[in-house]
């Protein structure tokens, strides 16, 4: 009994991480009262106590011959330039709690809420429907391009200044009202979605507004914001996709015949968005300085230059096709093209920042504009097939009825409330000053995979009717489309694989990055003070994770709403944490290159983060309907984090004989099957269905595609008692099986159904077969179709 007690009572030091000084005066005090201990014992004991609670001592008996036995090993992590640039471009966030352990709730709650202002509401309303009005996708897709006065709408109104502040003449608008503006395009045209975003994420604007002169502000940022200037940015070459570092486009310094510095350029650039139509360039280049007119070095890293599109030996007369998708998408070329050294993205002192400008630029694609994306699309995708989905019948049941259609949008909408939940929740921390590099990148894998999901399984659902192209389809074009989501900004398997984990191990951990940088100091005291600290940290995610194991941690104190999901939450950041420090003291440097086992680190640390912006999502904004789509959310995220949990398990050395432990006492299982079909019967409240997917645009024209979805289900909703009531009449006999056409007539002339009931269902009779026809084209006019 002493000795169980004696155990309890370590577990709670290392659970609370009670200071070293206390565990020896509890060990030696309890020992004394207990156990029957021997002479060498006690001299074991004083002299551990000597050494460690001594800090001259520590250092010079532990930490300065460890420092010196890694050195001499080479056990020292390596950090490029480029991967410090990264490390030092974004702030941790609620991210760095994962790897304590620990989540602060409190923090998370009180996150503030950014609200839109009026102006930024008018502006949704208002032009942003407008536009989604002048132009339809069918339209865009024919043409291949957008009207002229679509384009002069686009920069009439300022759509390409949202992020240049008012004072530079662009709408001022936060990362929210950037969000939704993108979200609302994409539910009319993924075109017209990418020639906004663009130019508001990654591209001029936003690098001179944070890295130009002041004489660069003032030549550009007007005309930029006003349309008058159309930017692209030119950074991915035949041979530097994701890693962007590879470029081989050049700069060369020289002086002209007044003696004058200049930079002459070659470089060949490849799916630069409005490169063709751009009038000025944004340039990522490699400088050199072979003469030495600047200095001592003749290679001076990664610059960015701006260029008008009009120089000498720029060509952008060609276009790419990605997959059809008619956005404007270019290789760039250029030879010996001169420009000045004040055309470098902050003058002088700007050369060789490109890549930490770069990193910065990147980041909020990944956190803003490719989310928004997804999640428009998500939310269109809900509304199209929740509401297909009542009208369309087989074998006398909607389709929405069947158990493998339940399953498909249950998911659909789980995801889209996940989707919208962690955009929130991203957008809040960047409005707030936030630069969440880690988050971000977890945000660009899980919006677009998550999409990619929701529509193959949208397309599931909606059968013929989703792969038979033309103006009738409503998935076809956001399909298409999809795959160049996946790849931009830093394609998926690499965002998963090195991004997530192998970024936020160093930059979120609570103390590597400062044992790395003091081993390359050679600052022991530093070091001996980190690992320390750091071996504390893994006694405390042992004994959280022991104790959550064996309790499954219905004893953590939690507040708000759906606390046993928060209990998990806490229970899988221990294990996270007890689990990546082991994996790096088995693996050490090693563990960079294991991508397999640091995608799945990724895996756990981003559905941390789902959960947390979902449970988040659900305190701020409660509904009693949305408590299946977290329950849903949570249950999903769990089971994934348990699957990634087993296989680091199974794969990290000398662990896999914890794989039968893990998976006896799982933290979640798979959500039972009875939960599609509630979240599936909720939607069929049309009310709830627009709340899901309020910036989904619907046009007021009366021949527009998704306003006769709209008025199909609102008339198959007002119908539905008088169509049971045939059906019934139908089962037992007293109408005959026919056309729909001849049971209406018959039912009214049996008094079964009232007139005004018989005109109503011919009225959505008509509209439901409006929604499930197809397009067809007489042959000739089919060849001629782009």
């Amino acid at each position: 009994m002493e000795t169980l007690a004696f155990i309890l009572i370590l577990i709670i030091f290392g659970y609370f991480s009670y200071p070293l000084i206390l565990w020896f005066g509890f060990i030696g005090a309890y020992s004394l009262i207990f156990f029957n201990t021997s002479v060498l014992f006690w001299v074991v004991f004083a002299l551990l106590a000597i050494v460690f609670l001594i800090p001259k001592n520590r250092l010079n008996l532990i930490s300065t011959p460890l420092v010196k036995f890694i050195m001499k090993k080479g056990l020292l992590p390596k950090i490029s330039q480029t991967e410090e640039a990264a490390l030092q471009a974004g702030t941790n966030w609620v991210e760095a709690d994962y790897f304590k352990a620990d989540i602060n709730f409190k923090a998370i709650k009180e996150e503030k809420i950014t609200k839109l202002t009026q102006e930024e509401k008018a502006f949704l309303d208002n032009e942003v429907n407008e536009l989604c009005s002048m132009t339809s996708d069918w339209e865009i897709f024919q043409d291949r391009d957008l009207r002229p006065d679509v384009w002069k709408f686009i920069k009439d109104k300022k759509f390409f200044g949202m992020i240049i502040p008012k004072e530079h003449g662009g709408l001022g608008f936060s990362a929210t009202a950037h969000s939704h503006v993108i979200e609302k395009l994409v539910s009319r045209s993924q075109v017209l979605a990418i020639t906004i975003m663009v130019p508001n994420s990654l591209g001029p604007a936003e690098l001179i507004l944070k890295h130009g002169t002041q004489k660069q502000k003032d030549r550009y940022l007007e005309d930029l914001a006003h349309g008058k200037q159309v930017p692209c940015f030119g950074l991915t070459e035949p041979n530097a996709g994701s890693d962007a570092t590879s470029i081989t486009s050049n700069g060369v310094l020289f002086q002209d015949e007044m003696g004058k510095i200049k930079i002459k350029l070659n470089f060949e650039k490849r799916y630069i968005t409005l490169g063709n139509i751009a009038t000025l360039i944004g340039l990522a280049f490699r400088l050199y300085d072979p003469e030495h007119l600047l200095g001592d070095k003749e290679d001076l890293g990664i610059t960015f230059g701006l260029l008008d599109s009009k120089l000498k030996g720029i060509d952008n007369s060609r276009r790419h096709d990605p997959l059809g998708i008619p956005f404007i998408n270019s290789p760039l070329f250029g030879k010996d093209v001169i420009i000045e050294l004040d055309d470098v993205i902050g003058g002088k002192d700007g050369i060789g920042h490109g890549w930490q400008m770069l990193v910065e630029s990147l980041s909020i694609g990944r956190g803003i504009s490719l989310p928004s994306v997804s999640l428009g699309g998500s939310k269109f995708a809900l509304k199209v097939v929740s509401s297909y989905s009542q009208i369309r019948e087989q074998f006398g049941l909607s389709l929405d009825r069947f158990e493998g259609i339940e399953e498909k949008i249950a998911k659909i909408a789980a995801f889209t409330y996940m989707l919208n939940a962690s955009r929130n929740y991203t957008l809040d921390a960047i409005d707030n000053g936030v630069r969440p590099g880690v988050i971000n990148s977890v945000m660009k894998y899980h919006a677009t995979e998550k999409f990619r999901e929701i529509i193959n399984d949208s397309m599931d659902v909606l059968g013929g009717s989703a792969i038979i192209r033309g103006e009738k389809n409503l998935l076809a074009h956001a399909y298409f489309a999809l795959p160049i989501s996946i790849t931009v900004e830093g394609a998926n398997i690499l965002t998963r694989n090195l991004m997530q984990f192998g970024q936020g191990l160093i930059k979120s951990h609570p103390y590597i990055y400062t044992q790395i940088k003091a081993l390359n100091n050679n600052d022991v005291y530093s070091f001996d003070k980190a690992f320390f600290a750091h071996i504390g940290l893994v006694v405390k995610s042992f004994t959280k994770t022991l104790t959550c194991y064996f309790t499954r941690g219905f004893f953590l104190q939690t507040e708000g709403s759906f606390k046993r999901y928060k209990q998990k939450l806490i229970w899988s950041s221990a294990e996270f944490t007890l689990l990546s420090n082991t994996a790096l003291a088995l693996l050490g440097p090693a563990l960079k290159k294991r991508e397999n086992i640091s995608g799945r680190f990724g895996d756990m640390l981003s559905y941390m983060y789902l959960i947390t912006a979902t449970l988040r999502e659900f305190d701020n904004n409660p509904k009693a309907q949305d408590k299946i789509l977290v329950d849903y959310v949570c249950n999903y995220a769990f089971e994934q984090i348990q699957k990634a949990k087993e296989d680091i398990l199974y794969n990290l050395p000398m662990l896999k004989i914890f794989v039968p432990l893990a998976r006896i006492n799982p933290i979640s299982i798979k959500a039972p099957d009875r939960l599609n079909e509630k979240i599936v019967n909720s939607l069929k409240d049309e009310t709830y269905l627009k709340d899901l997917t309020s910036s989904v645009f619907v046009s007021s024209d009366t021949k527009d595609r998704l306003n006769i979805l709209e008025k199909a289900i609102e008339l198959n909703n007002e119908t539905k008692p008088a169509f049971i009531k045939i059906k019934l009449a139908v089962k037992n006999g007293d109408l005959k099986k026919d056309s729909l056409e001849n049971i209406f007539k018959e039912a009214f002339e049996k008094t079964i159904i009232t007139k005004e009931e018989l005109s109503k269902l011919k009225r959505a009779h008509k509209e439901k077969q409006k929604i499930i026809e197809v397009d067809s084209y007489k042959a000739r006019t089919y060849k001629t179709m782009r």
